[in-house]
């Protein structure tokens, strides 16, 4: 028999915006039971009151916050950016491997160009400075672009190498820039790396949402 605290459990874990408010501390538990109230009951086929709705989603929200994510972020890092960026989508084909070979002669790394490939399973995106954007396209000439937008920002940390053993970091950076209204495009990364391909209207409010991370 399900109780009231395995209801509003479940319900948390089935939103994750309502997990967000939570972890952000920035929920009303008593607007939330009102919300939540009919699915406790549908549930528990009884009426059920709303301060026992309260109380068992406060004492999940202590449970959620111990697990969260780590939120404070103190790693040493530094938040860069880099203008005119464009990115490139293709679908993987037997010709784009041969093509992909010519694009990493067309860019300039010894300038501190940029070219990121990322591969899926069934498409590649190309993420470039935008004044490389006409000849990366004439170089994939035949194959299946799917996506090309310019006017594009990389907004990144760096870090130490301890970060990639600690679970909820890159969980905490994107929850900063979502919460910031941030629309990531792609994600780029390595061991010490984490770039965020976004709109040019998105990166002020990345930057200085990724400077405000690391500030504390």
């Amino acid at each position: 028999m399900p109780t009231i605290s395995h209801v509003v459990e479940k319900i948390i874990d089935s939103r994750p915006l309502l997990q967000e408010a939570i972890i952000e501390e920035i929920v009303s538990f008593a607007s939330v039971a009102e919300k939540i109230k009919p699915a406790v009951e549908k549930e528990l086929e009884k009426e059920v009151k709303l301060s026992a709705i309260v109380m068992a989603l406060r004492r999940a929200s202590e449970k959620l916050l111990r697990r969260a994510p780590k939120r404070r972020f103190d790693y040493q890092s530094d938040v860069s950016m880099r203008t005119n960026i464009c990115d490139i989508g293709v679908l993987k084909s037997p010709t784009f491997f041969a093509k992909l070979r010519s694009i990493y002669s067309i860019v300039d790394y010894e300038k501190g160009d940029t070219l990121n490939i990322i591969q899926g399973n069934y498409e590649v995106s190309i993420i470039a400075n935008e004044k490389y954007h006409d000849k990366i396209i004439n170089a994939l000439s035949g194959e299946k672009i799917v996506r090309s937008q310019k006017g594009l920002v990389i907004v990144g940390l760096n870090f130490p190498k301890e970060y990639v053993d600690q679970p909820g970091v890159i969980a905490t950076i994107t929850r900063k820039l979502a919460w910031n209204g941030v629309n990531i495009l792609e994600v780029v990364s390595t061991f010490k790396e984490l770039n965020f391909v976004v709109d040019k209207k998105d990166a002020t409010k990345a930057y200085n949402a990724l400077q405000e991370l690391i500030e504390g």
